[in-house]
């Protein structure tokens, strides 16, 4: 076979590609016989740049390097949350939903042509070394990220175990930018920590929505009691700040622990089966008690569902600062070379049809961010600060209360003093009587 017909053939394959992956995203509308038109001459566009790259670039770039490249382009122009996967990224992306993954344990996002720190996942290399939200990563290993996509930044962060990866980031507080030097690691991420506080209240954190959390849940809520002297604990507080979400499965599981009844969360998107699919709670009744919820700017996705349930039913007081804002659905569509395409399918709304994206959750009672008194106070990343995020809708009006830290000098056994949200959560539990009635 000569070069020339191989080079067609490689053009005739991509062009088959492309086109059933937009007839695939066009739906019923590529039916008409002007959108098919319009849909083949720019197919002719495309394999035209093609022909072009494989007979004038200066060196030979490889048909899948070419395809993979135009998928990916295509996916990061819609949006901040659609993405391709490679083979490899598609695997390690697995692992993560199990709660086990290689690398040093940050979220991250692009914001002003840059990666930037969503947060640090607690107990982890990133987090042990000091990197925090908010902080801007200008160089991996010396090369800069200018303009680099976020699955490029995610290959050159990940890599084998005891590897270092130096980071040179930029904080709000610093003079110059500083080197993080963080040895990479099989990240392990424990999905629910708890322990008890003073005067029988317990205090239950979920790190990340993974699949093992409600059976975590559960056992949190059990060995709470058990380290209560079988006694029910009176109260709960449940920490979802820097959580940055995961599995809507495990959302939805989470709120039916502590709802009775109800509509839970419905999604709506352009696909039939997504539009108006609802989820509501089994009346398990796990925990019924009171309970307050924590919430920050870090806290997104599947942490904003849990608390805006929760707050629609006013069956919990959320406490902290406003969540990240993160109320779209992203569907992997796995592909038959081991890749797979990550796509925003539809947007979902809490109970009372609220849309978080880009508004996020607003708490019942505002606290200042600063979580940890004393330390540096850094702008948080959120999802109106995206590049192509999704556009909020019309906003409704939340009536919440300002708290804010005058006297700095709440400390207690637990050291919850330290943490000034924390330790109004308690404080609004131990008066649960007196702010909702028995």
């Amino acid at each position: 076979m000569t070069k020339r017909i191989k080079i067609s053939l490689s053009i005739a394959l991509v062009a088959i590609f492309i086109l059933g992956f937009l007839i695939g995203a066009q739906g019923k509308k590529t039916g008409s016989v002007n959108d098919d038109k319009e849909i083949y001459q720019y197919l002719k566009t495309f394999s035209d740049v093609i022909d072009i790259v494989k007979k004038n670039y200066v060196e030979d770039v490889k048909d899948r390097e070419i395809v993979y490249a135009a998928i990916k382009g295509i996916l990061e122009s819609l949006d901040a949350h659609s993405s391709f996967l490679p083979p490899d990224m598609y695997k390690e992306m697995q692992s993560e939903t199990k709660g086990e993954f290689g690398g040093i344990g940050i979220e991250i996002t692009v914001k002003d042509g840059f990666p930037a720190v969503i947060t640090p996942i607690e107990d982890t290399p990133a987090y042990k070394a000091g990197v925090k939200a908010g902080d801007h990563i200008i160089k991996i290993d010396g090369k800069p990220t200018k303009n680099m996509s976020l699955m490029d930044v995610v290959k050159m962060i990940r890599g084998p175990k005891g590897k270092p990866v130096t980071l040179t980031i930029v904080r709000e507080g610093l003079a110059t930018p500083k080197d993080f030097r963080v040895v990479r690691d099989v990240i392990v991420v424990k999905s629910v920590k708890y322990k008890m506080l003073e005067d029988d209240y317990g205090y239950i954190r979920i790190v990340q929505f993974q699949e093992k959390t409600s059976r975590d849940l559960d056992n949190a809520l059990k060995e709470l009691v058990r380290m209560n002297k079988g006694r029910a604990v009176k109260g709960v507080l449940l920490d979802l700040r820097n959580d940055p979400g995961g599995l809507l499965e495990q959302a939805v599981e989470v709120s039916d622990k502590f709802l009775a009844e109800g509509l839970i969360v419905y999604m709506e998107g352009r696909k039939k089966e997504e539009r108006g699919m609802k989820f509501y709670a089994r009346k398990n009744n796990d925990y019924l008690g009171p309970l307050v919820v924590l919430v920050n700017e870090g806290s997104a996705s599947a942490s904003e569902i849990v608390a805006g349930a929760l707050q629609d039913y006013k069956r919990a007081v959320v406490v902290g600062s406003k969540t990240f804002g993160k109320g779209s659905v992203q569907t992997v569509f796995p592909l038959g070379d081991g890749s797979a395409v990550r796509l925003t399918t539809a947007k979902y709304y809490t109970p009372k049809g609220r849309s978080i994206q880009a508004q996020g959750i607003t708490p019942d009672i505002l606290v200042d961010s600063n979580v940890e008194r004393g330390k540096d106070k850094m702008a948080p990343i959120k999802e109106k600060d995206l590049s192509k995020h999704i556009e909020p809708e019309k906003k409704t009006d939340n009536k919440t209360e300002k708290v804010e830290d005058t006297e700095g000098k709440n400390q207690d056994k637990d050291g919850e003093g330290d943490d000034f949200q924390l330790h109004m959560g308690l404080q609004i539990l131990k008066g649960w009587e007196a702010l909702r009635g028995k």
